[in-house]
């Protein structure tokens, strides 16, 4: 069992810097405030428990690393952070799940590997995977072993490294469905199918980079935060606040800012369909 000064010295293995955080802080709550407005404005409030609580998540995280440059003798701010900052892709992403769901309806579903809405499903597996993740951190505040090969890091760093691989999936699927589509090639199963396929427009072109873009960003952002947590919690990488700031906090915020310019309502015939479905498949399966 560790003490709590012993346990202090595994935190951070620095002090946050008080401008760096101050102006994540700032971006994020701009962000934040930009999604919740959009989402109010144009009714997409399947937007709310996605890109919304992504944005408080990082503004929570931000928030508790500033309170460490500040007071980095605290533990309390440091669970805070770890917390919120490896939680707050998993929202963003179940958005680009959803997104790519109501292109793909837009578009013709004959040229798609899986049915549209079995995208927003694959995110309500990915939730347990990211929860799991963030449970490092309350690992510290019971006293449990922080340091590399403690069954706590081994525990988070395996349901991390899942993240990366769902991401590939993800990213295979929907690659596919764009050539099958551009290509006009539908899977066997639908060749025979009659119709005109959905049209490309501007509008989707712009709404396509914006999803890739964005995704790159977090596929990033869960490569270097599964290495990080392989390195171990004393590791050179967590232990190196550059990466954070760049490879974490850099490409969250890009993320956001990147579906605040190209809202889905702006370029996308959104619905809640697809997120309804999910929210009955995840209570099932919390229930059951």
């Amino acid at each position: 069992m560790f003490t709590e000064s012993s346990l202090l010295e595994h935190s951070y293995n620095y002090t946050p810097t008080e401008y760096i955080t101050i102006l994540f802080l700032v971006l994020s709550s701009v962000s934040f405030v930009l999604h919740t407005g959009q989402a109010v404005y144009f009714r997409t409030w399947w937007t709310i428990p996605t890109m919304v609580f992504a944005g408080l998540l990082e503004v929570l995280g931000w928030s508790a690393r500033l309170w460490s440059s500040k007071s980095p003798s605290l533990l309390s701010p440091y669970e805070i952070q770890l917390t919120c900052t490896i939680l707050a892709p998993t929202p963003l992403l179940a958005g680009n799940f959803i997104i790519l769901g109501s292109m793909i309806q837009q578009l013709d579903a004959k040229y798609s590997r899986i049915p549209p809405w079995w995208y927003t499903i694959i995110f309500c597996s990915f939730i347990s995977q990211a929860v799991g993740g963030g449970m490092a951190a309350t690992a510290v505040g019971k006293g449990k072993d922080p340091t590399p090969g403690g069954h706590v890091n081994f525990r988070c760093s395996r349901k991390l490294n899942s993240l990366p691989a769902t991401i590939t999936v993800y990213i295979l699927l929907a690659s596919e469905f764009f050539v099958r589509h551009f290509n006009d090639e539908p899977l066997n199963l639908h060749r025979n199918d009659s119709g005109d396929r959905g049209a490309m427009d501007f509008k989707l072109e712009i709404m396509s980079a914006a999803l890739l873009l964005s995704t790159i960003c977090i596929f990033i952002r869960a490569v270097y935060r599964t290495i990080e947590l392989t390195d171990g919690w004393s590791g050179r990488i967590i232990s190196t606040q550059r990466y954070f700031n760049v490879l974490d906090g850099a490409m969250i915020i890009i993320a956001m800012y990147i579906m605040n310019i190209a809202h889905p309502a702006l370029l996308l015939d959104t619905n809640l369909s697809e997120f309804a479905d999910a929210i009955r498949y995840l209570g099932a399966r919390i229930f059951q």
